[in-house]
């Protein structure tokens, strides 16, 4: 196994790029394969199987990346027939790269049985090698939910006999936490995507929805919020080109069915997925994103073999269109610049919509013999294919303006460290300075009831905006939005953004007030404010008037007071990342 020493520049050692290596006597099958589609391998048996294809082939190398939660490091698996001593990755003019995600979901095992199949058949030229694309793989990517292993944590599932679990090693759900990014296990998710820089990414799910005939069905990146042509590309061309390839090899596929208890007979929308998840989160790279869901109550042999299609027929179409996509996402990437609208959220579009041919099963309601109340039973002996109203356009719900910049200060570095590790390029204030840009002050939001993967979630947030004149400190940072993660710097430094930063309690502080006042002592003093400020005076007698709680609450009528004066911290709902330009 050849290991990554320098985790930004991939370096290839190899005695021999041309020829694969002498074969060892070691066993290339899986358990997979040995018990008939019915189990799937243990992490160490997964690694242990890599590293004897890569020993094996040339075209096979496995590398260690940075740590995760559990103390074991990522890794990924790469075939690349024509990689050379330079970085197989850098030096790409003429490929695109396909990476794939396993294991987000250790429960959900299909895409780590079918990836090894697949490398192993590409390896040993069962499968034609694509020309014009570099395979990259994560054989598992929550290692410590793999480690875990169990039987019955999957309820609605059928099969494999054993399993690894869904919280990682901190029990965080990995697919909650590409924007805050609390594990190391998205740390170092961040580092390797950003090192690799895929055109093409699949990462592999099992559903657990409604039921239905079909065994896979596909949530590709929202197109509208991709955007531009690349969007279209993916809604016009890439998905109907994947649906028809399958249906040729009969795998028929659907979008993603995005019902809960109930059937999809009434239509369905596209998931919204926004940066917390993985292909929301590629998105902001202006990566082409799918993400597979295969059917939980399907077979595990038929839903392996199904992921292991649908990543051939991946490969195939990135193959014939890499030049194509190569153009569209470069055009894609010089679109969002300064002065441009940029939508920070997003709602269904109902106004357009698309009809579906659907393979269902009817469904009907029942007493229940548990509970006594009405429930849900589909019936597989009455199966049906309608057409269905499927909704998958959004539009905007709400827009910012690109500024030039923004300024992080430099107290902030938990912010910082995750612009680094995305590989956002910062550059550090070298003095003390004045500048003039738009302040946001935090007006309102709202904040869930339950913990969320471990916070408390905002949304809704609304700021008002100001210019003001302000202090820059020397070791401060500035982030230019004339750069390739620029869709990653507006996401999360706009407050409004659906996973903003401050959405996800990074800048919780601000919303505590740090300083206040004694009545007793501010009562004469603000009696004298009073006197000296007129027209405040005026807007408080105003206030009593026309709001009878206000003119009723003593210590309201003081607070009200206190933060129209110099007295009160100009910190307080302050949002301290600032704009400039735009």
């Amino acid at each position: 196994m050849r290991q990554l020493t320098r985790i930004c520049l991939i370096i290839i050692v190899l005695s021999s790029c041309s020829q694969n290596k002498q074969k060892e006597d070691k066993p290339l099958t899986t358990l997979f394969e040995n018990t008939k589609g019915t189990e799937t391998a243990t992490y160490s048996k997964v690694i242990a199987f890599y590293e004897t294809l890569a020993d094996n082939y040339t075209s096979i190398a496995l590398y260690n990346m940075q740590q995760t939660d559990i103390g074991e490091p990522l890794r990924l698996i790469t075939f690349n027939p024509n990689r050379s001593f330079e970085s197989e990755f850098s030096n790409r003019e003429d490929k695109i790269v396909l990476l794939i995600n396993n294991g987000i979901h250790p429960g959900e095992s299909d895409g780590i049985d079918a990836t090894m199949l697949f490398m192993r058949d590409l390896a040993e030229g069962k499968i034609k090698p694509p020309k014009n694309v570099i395979i990259a793989a994560i054989p598992v990517y929550n290692i410590g939910g793999a480690l875990n292993r169990n039987s019955t944590s999957r309820t609605n599932q059928n099969g494999p006999e054993e399993y690894g679990f869904r919280g990682n090693a901190r029990n965080y759900d990995l697919n909650r936490d590409f924007i805050k990014a609390d594990t190391k296990n998205a740390r170092a998710f961040a580092n390797l995507f950003r090192t690799v820089k895929p055109d093409v990414f699949i990462d592999n799910h099992v559903s657990n929805g409604a039921d239905y005939q079909y065994t896979l069905t596909h949530l590709f990146t929202q197109h509208n919020k991709l955007g531009g042509e690349l969007g279209k590309y993916v809604q016009n061309s890439f998905m109907p080109q994947l649906e028809d390839s399958l249906q040729q090899k009969n795998w028929p596929i659907t979008p993603y069915v995005n019902v809960f208890n109930r059937t999809p007979e009434s239509g369905f929308s596209q998931f919204k997925d926004s940066p917390r998840y993985s292909t929301g989160y590629t998105t902001l790279f202006n990566t082409l994103g799918m993400m597979v869901e295969t059917h939980m109550l399907k077979p595990y042999k038929d839903r392996v073999e199904g992921t292991y299609e649908l990543m051939r027929s991946m490969v195939n179409i990135a193959d014939k269109d890499a030049e194509l996509i190569h153009q569209l996402r470069n055009s894609n990437r010089l679109s969002y610049k300064a002065g441009v609208d940029y939508p920070v959220q997003w709602e269904i579009d109902s106004s357009q919509t698309s009809t579906r041919q659907f393979k269902g099963f009817e469904g009907e309601v029942i007493e229940s013999k548990i509970t006594g109340a009405k429930r849900l039973k589909y019936n597989r002996n009455k199966p049906f294919t309608k057409e269905i109203t499927y909704y998958d356009y959004f539009k905007p719900k709400k827009s910012v303006t690109i500024p030039q910049s923004y300024i992080i200060p430099q107290g902030y570095w938990n912010v910082i460290d995750l612009l680094k590790q995305n590989k956002i390029e910062l550059e550090k204030v070298k003095k003390d300075t004045v500048i003039t840009a738009e302040v946001y002050k935090i007006e309102d939001y709202e904040t869930v009831n339950n913990p969320y993967e471990g916070h408390y979630l905002h949304y809704n947030t609304e700021v008002s905006t100001k210019t003001e004149d302000v202090k820059v400190k020397k070791g401060d940072y500035i982030a230019r939005t004339d750069q390739e993660g620029v869709r990653y710097l507006v996401e999360t430094l706009e407050p409004t953004a659906t996973d903003s930063f401050f959405n996800w309690n990074f800048f919780d502080t601000i919303l505590q007030q740090k300083e206040g006042f004694s009545p007793y002592v501010w009562e004469d003093k603000a009696e004298t404010f009073l006197k000296n400020n007129p027209e405040i005076k005026k807007a408080f007698e105003t206030k009593k008037e026309n709001e009878p709680g206000f003119a009723k609450n003593w210590y309201a009528q003081l607070d009200w007071i206190h933060k129209q004066s110099p007295n009160y911290e100009k910190s307080h709902l302050r949002y301290p990342i600032v704009r400039v330009g735009g």
